[in-house]
């Protein structure tokens, strides 16, 4: 086996999907005997990276600055200098700097160009560079679809469906959590004993619906009095206080956790997850994390959420926007536990495995 040489671009290592996926896909590229690189500008992510096998490059690469634009010359050094096989880029502006780079190269020497869709990015000169890869990835078919749609010129032969995958070891079927963290959350949370948790995870955004999720709590509230919603997440400041507003307005039993370390532990002990996003979601992490822990999910059913509850728990699938049928679908769920199906769909393994045999099976091809 050929060794190689794969840098990824990305713009920072801070928490996110994008971050989460560089980090697994480096790990792989180590355990399947590549050199792995990962060029950003730097985060909480930078020592697990390291300690894991891959090395880090700290260049600003995803500012939206002139300055960013030095780094052409620099990412083309580097691929020279250290026999660069394959550039993977993530993310728009350090995919602009990767393809500028690489364009400049001659087409006998330079590495391979991969780019992954990460999201349902508007459509734009700017978005479009994320087609320019010699493979372009899609995290989900929803994706591959937008990618269809939005840009006909993308060959659909360059596109690869490689779903994000989930690790079965860290989000086990049927995990209970442990004693010590049952304790800690009776004493910090004393006023959810006997509640049925209905979980939100994910950042607090306008996308993703939480005026719906507190309305629909609300509604709950006179039938289900053990009903309590928990919106588990980051948001900005005003994001977050506009929220509370309603929850008070409404009288809405729902609880803000900010952002939490423990959410596996949390959805883990709830009754359902929820998923009230308005716009569609690239593929839906959260809501397979809790399909994977045997936690029932509601959620409308469009983008990689809809793709994930149509593979995994098709009874969890609400029309887009419809409150009325998401409160009914939950209490159908609080009156009947439905049980949730094992399934290998979607693993860690597979998405690691796909990506480096993408990786080998490029590298390998004739050079134009």
């Amino acid at each position: 086996m050929t060794r190689l040489a794969i840098v990824q671009l990305l713009p920072a290592l801070d928490l996110g999907g994008v971050e989460r996926g560089t980090l697994e896909i480096a790990r792989a590229i180590v355990a399947a005997g590549h050199r792995s690189i990962v060029i950003s500008d730097g985060g909480r992510l930078v020592e697990r990276l390291v300690r894991e096998g891959s090395e880090h490059i700290e260049w600003r690469i995803g500012a939206k600055s002139p300055l960013t634009l030095r780094f052409i010359a620099k990412v083309g050094a580097l691929a020279r200098t250290r026999k660069i096989d394959v550039i993977h880029a993530r993310s728009r502006v350090p995919a602009w700097i990767g393809w500028l780079a690489w364009r400049r190269m001659s087409p006998a020497v330079r590495p391979r160009f991969v780019t992954t869709v990460h999201g349902m990015y508007s459509v734009s000169r700017y978005s479009e560079v994320m087609t320019y890869g010699e493979r372009v990835i899609a995290v989900s078919r929803a994706v591959a679809e937008h990618i269809s749609r939005a840009y006909p010129g993308c060959p659909r032969a360059k596109v690869r469906i490689i779903p994000r995958g989930v690790d079965a070891e860290e989000f086990p079927y049927g995990h209970v959590p442990d004693a010590n963290w049952r304790a800690r959350w009776r004493r910090d949370h004393p006023f959810l004993a006997g509640k049925r948790l209905i979980v939100l995870p994910g950042r607090v955004t306008r996308l993703k619906g939480h005026e719906a999720f507190i309305e629909v709590l609300a509604g709950l509230k006179t039938t289900y009095r053990s009903a309590h919603g928990l919106i588990v997440g980051a948001g900005r400041p005003r994001r977050m206080a506009a929220l509370k507003k309603l929850a008070t307005r409404l009288d809405a039993p729902v609880s803000f956790l900010g952002p939490r370390h423990d959410v596996r532990e949390i959805i883990a002990s709830s009754a359902l997850v929820v998923s009230t996003s308005t716009h569609p979601e690239s593929f839906g992490r959260t809501v397979l994390e809790a399909l994977r822990l045997g936690i029932p999910v509601a959620g409308f059913d469009h983008g990689g959420v809809g793709e994930v509850l149509s593979d995994i728990f098709p009874s969890g699938r609400v029309a887009v926007g419809d409150t009325r049928a998401l409160r009914e679908r939950i209490s159908h769920f609080l009156d009947n536990p439905p049980p949730v199906p094992r399934s290998d769909a979607y693993s860690l393994d597979a998405m690691q495995s796909s990506t480096i045999r993408l990786y080998e099976e490029l590298a390998g091809m004739p050079r134009r």
